[in-house]
């Protein structure tokens, strides 16, 4: 069963979302700050995480970073959501790794495909279909 970091101050998306991925079948773990969403990595070993950009006890990009310096999530998919409309923040996103950035309020069916893509071995790094001389 595969474990998905649900990083939010909001407690409406923690619950909702929470709920349609369990599911799903998923393992839910919570966090609805920084602070507590580096501690909850280290212990739930999460496949995913959902990070939200705006946190109380720092900032999605800071909790981005830490992720990647721990080994135990160096190599986890991030996806980020905020409720910012700012361009800006999306490209920070892509340039710590992000494999996708979604605006909310958002479609629980999307984030669940997001989540299904990036734990899908190598789509993230499958050259496009028919970019190959073939």
């Amino acid at each position: 069963m595969k474990t998905v970091l649900l990083v939010d101050d909001d407690n409406t998306f923690l619950l909702t979302i929470g709920v349609r991925l369990k599911s799903m079948g998923y393992t839910v773990c919570t966090a609805k700050d920084a602070a507590n969403a580096i501690s909850a990595a280290r212990k739930s070993n999460p496949d995913v995480v959902v990070l939200d950009v705006s946190l109380p006890a720092g900032d999605g990009f800071l909790v981005a970073e830490r992720l990647q310096n721990l080994i135990v999530s160096a190599a986890t998919p991030i996806i980020f959501v905020t409720a910012s409309n700012k361009a800006a923040l999306r490209e920070r996103a892509m340039k710590l790794g992000a494999v996708a950035f979604l605006q909310k309020p958002f479609d629980a069916t999307t984030l669940a495909d997001q989540i299904e893509s990036a734990l899908s071995p190598g789509d993230s790094w499958r050259p496009q279909a028919g970019t190959s001389a073939g």
